[in-house]
């Protein structure tokens, strides 16, 4: 084995240990993460996680910095980050949900309204919720995994779906909240991120050069670059790919839109290049991600 080489966490291996409700390799229920056998190693998650503190503390880093949680806490994690160091009070409690990336973007797309629990969490990767809001995620959980586990409904991952959806949405109401009582200045650097992310969400259709974006912003694209690094540990062009990959994968998805004019649409030069563009960063044709 490559020395090099961080080892993969993903609900396929989860599963494997751990018995919980699942949807295939796309979204796994940890009712209580005291029971999940954790690798005393780095893991390069390739899943989003959100976790809930019920009882007692814990410790763990992502991408090396270091967290502690307590009650009442909400972690996320996102897909490609190094989660390491994890250490759990005999007394913890806490509940978790895994999702796919794929499973994750069906469940967003085309609703940038919750943009603000996307870039808070970035930022703010832990953060309290009050015993109110507990209580409301607690609930949807138990929804959400009655839901799970009646493998007869024909609509059983739609319905899951729309569950997901709305805890969201109420994650992101208490996340407006913390906003609002948070007496705490923006960075510089966060200020900047948030200033970028809101640019591209309204014209990664038709831009994705750095350069353009530093100058709408009026900074240097090095410096934008260096910025949004820092505050969010990706460069400007993984985060406007990220934007651009989602589309199209929505667009494949829930469109009759053929390649060609998907192509037009997002301002590709021709369908080949958004072919080669789509295949480098998913890792298969568009054809075949329609089909699959």
């Amino acid at each position: 084995m490559d020395p090099m080489k961080i080892n993969e966490l993903t609900i396929a291996g989860t599963k494997n240990v751990y018995n919980g409700s699942y949807i295939n390799d796309d979204l796994l229920l940890i009712d209580d993460f005291a029971l999940l056998p954790l690798p005393n190693e780095p893991r390069r998650v390739n899943c989003i996680i959100v976790g809930l503190c019920l009882h007692g503390k814990a410790q763990y880093s992502v991408d090396t910095e270091e967290y502690m949680v307590r009650p009442n806490d909400v972690i996320m994690i996102h897909n490609k980050q190094v989660l390491d160091n994890y250490m759990l009070s005999p007394d913890f409690k806490g509940l978790g949900i895994m999702m796919s990336e794929d499973f994750y973007h069906e469940i967003i797309k085309n609703i940038h309204e919750l943009s603000s629990l996307f870039l808070f969490s970035r930022t703010h990767p832990v953060f309290n919720l009050n015993n109110e809001e507990v209580d409301n995620i607690s609930r949807y959980y138990q929804g959400l995994r009655y839901k799970v586990d009646d493998v007869k409904h024909h609509f059983r991952t739609e319905a899951v779906r729309s569950l997901l959806l709305t805890m969201l949405y109420d994650l992101s109401n208490a996340i407006y909240r913390l906003q609002q009582n948070n007496d705490r200045q923006q960075t510089r650097a966060e200020a900047i991120f948030t200033a970028f992310i809101k640019l591209v969400e309204e014209n990664f259709r038709h831009e994705r050069r750095v350069s353009w974006y530093g100058e709408q912003l009026c900074i240097t694209p090095k410096y934008l670059s260096e910025t949004v690094k820092q505050a969010s540990r990706r460069t400007p062009n993984e985060w406007i790919d990220n934007y651009v990959i989602l589309e199209v994968r929505v667009l494949l998805k829930n469109t009759t839109m053929n390649i060609k004019e998907i192509a037009q649409y997002l301002n590709f030069p021709n369908q080949s290049f958004l072919g080669k563009y789509f295949k480098e960063h998913v890792g298969m044709s568009p054809s075949k991600y329609r089909r699959s």
